[in-house]
């Protein structure tokens, strides 16, 4: 491959439960994301991206390694599991052997906490993080840089901490932010950011792995992003003919749980202060593309924008992540090469580009790299999206970037199977043998499950014939003479990343 006279710096922005619906540049009814509809218009927009184990630990996996969850083993959330001895591999790791200077700002939600993994420094802020505050006794500077410097701010008191106003980090409880708003998360990240672009190495090219917690739980963005929300129009619960699927997971006034009735007011409150976070992060992300013009970097740093997994905010009455629908598994990516932005700048005011093949976090890794002219190291099984920015993407006759895609996790008590090609959804959960199948095209809502309608058995035949193909030979035994077998044990992680992780001790 040849390598480009000049290197590009990368920025890889990721936020934390963002759902793909939700850009002004998709056609949101009610978000503001105006600076991210102009990189959508500078670069391309994917619209039918996923997360296919859409949580924090499996998701990051992906993103970090390039890799599907069948190759890096982690198909539930499972905290506590040594990064560096499950996963040598990663997209930080790969641009440091390649000479740039590489660094972290915000969640890496990782083991160690303080783990590098191929970044020459790491800025952190994970969020609540349940295991790390045990292990630690919420001594925060051993796995957190913005409580201690939270400390240090005039008018703070020295024990203030993540939970000081009560909003819990899984709540659909919403309040606006109790303190200045130069103190939030979300403006502590974008500060770290502008502050490093002075300490970064000016002989080298750059990769920054810049990471919002928000919009994630606590809802609670400053007083005027949560305020111009408040007045939309009242909430409705999108239904399902499905739900009684799940019933027995079912709580009903639990403001942490991931399915329950709750009252239509407070899913109202949530979803203005989810979408304030937005909006928040929104001006952050200008702040931070203002600042590469001042540095003089805007024309050769290619910026990629995407999420670790969704929110399902109230869709069939669920809340969370984890979930194959696509409230929970569908994410934003867009990707914009600035040394190709003055070119497209006239096309790019009117009509930004838009792919609707399936892609997924694993291809995030591959496309940066080729973007950049490092090699794609072998363990990727992600595919490189990088000729759609160069024009592939314009190609009528093209073959797709994938057939479908297979995403899972463990999550009620079953590991949930699911495959898409992004006109159609199969799901089927191995506790039960529970299936329902979606027509996308036709219902994007997902509320009239087709799986055991007599015009469709054909249809939902096949889709299940390719999740058995999919799934013969795991070793949890999903698959016995040629037929799905509900009932059979699940785990959170594969045993080859077990033997992976016991042969490195």
């Amino acid at each position: 491959m040849n390598r480009p006279t000049k290197q590009k710096n990368v920025i890889l922005i990721c936020v934390d439960e963002w759902r793909g619906d939700c850009l002004g540049a998709a056609g949101h009814p009610h978000v503001q994301t105006p600076h991210l509809d102009q990189l959508a218009r500078e670069g391309v927009r994917f619209d039918r991206a996923y997360s296919a184990t859409p949580t924090c630990v499996p998701a990051r996996v992906a993103l970090f390694t390039g890799q599907s969850q069948e190759r890096h083993g982690r198909v539930g959330y499972q905290e506590g599991v040594d990064f560096n001895a499950a996963h040598p591999v990663t997209i930080q790791g790969e641009f440091k052997k390649a000479g740039y200077h590489t660094q972290a700002i915000g969640k890496m939600h990782v083991y160690p906490e303080r783990a590098r993994l191929g970044f020459d420094d790491v800025v952190l802020h994970d969020g609540y993080l349940h295991y790390a505050r045990k292990k630690f006794k919420q001594q925060f500077a051993f796995f957190d840089d913005y409580v201690p410097w939270l400390r240090r701010q005039p008018g703070v008191a020295p024990d203030e901490e993540y939970f000081g106003n009560g909003v819990n980090c899984n709540s659909v409880m919403a309040r606006p932010w109790d303190k200045d708003e130069r103190l939030h998360p979300t403006s502590w990240v974008g500060t770290q950011a502008v502050e490093w672009m002075y300490r970064r190495d000016p002989s080298k090219p750059f990769f920054l792995y810049l990471s919002f917690h928000r919009p994630h739980p606590p809802y609670d963005p400053p007083a005027w992003a949560y305020n111009q929300y408040l007045n939309l129009p009242d909430y409705k619960a999108v239904g399902g003919d499905w739900e009684d699927d799940w019933d027995e997971f079912r709580k009903d006034g639990d403001y942490q749980a991931a399915y329950g009735h709750l009252p239509n007011e407070v899913v109202h409150r949530a979803r203005a202060g989810y979408y304030g976070l937005m909006t928040q992060i929104d001006l952050q992300i200008n702040r931070i593309r203002e600042s590469l013009a001042d540095f003089g970097l805007d024309e050769d740093t290619v910026i990629a924008f995407t999420s670790d997994h969704g929110e399902l905010m109230g869709d069939h009455h669920m809340f969370r992540k984890a979930l194959p629908y696509e409230g929970s598994a569908r994410i934003p990516l867009v990707i914009a090469d600035s040394a190709d932005a003055t070119r497209k700048a006239a096309a790019s005011r009117v009509q930004h580009t838009v792919v609707s093949d399936v892609v997924e976090l694993r291809d995030v890794m591959p496309t940066l790299l080729d973007l950049a002219g490092v090699p794609v190291p072998d363990t990727c099984d992600g595919v490189s999206l990088a000729p759609l920015l160069r024009g592939a993407a314009s190609d009528p006759e093209r073959p797709p970037v994938r057939e479908f895609l297979h995403g899972e996790h463990v999550y009620f008590g079953q590991n949930i199977h699911w495959l898409t090609d992004g006109k159609v959804k199969y799901i089927w959960g191995s506790g039960k043998g529970t299936e329902q199948f979606f027509d996308l095209a036709q219902d994007p809502q997902e509320q009239r499950n087709l799986a055991k309608e007599p015009e469709h058995q054909t249809t939902v035949a096949a889709w299940r014939q390719r999740l058995i193909t999919v799934l013969v030979g795991r070793e949890e035994g999903f698959v016995r003479d040629g037929q799905l077998i509900p009932g059979a044990p699940v785990v959170s992680m594969l045993s080859h990343t077990r033997e992976k992780i016991a042969a490195s001790q």
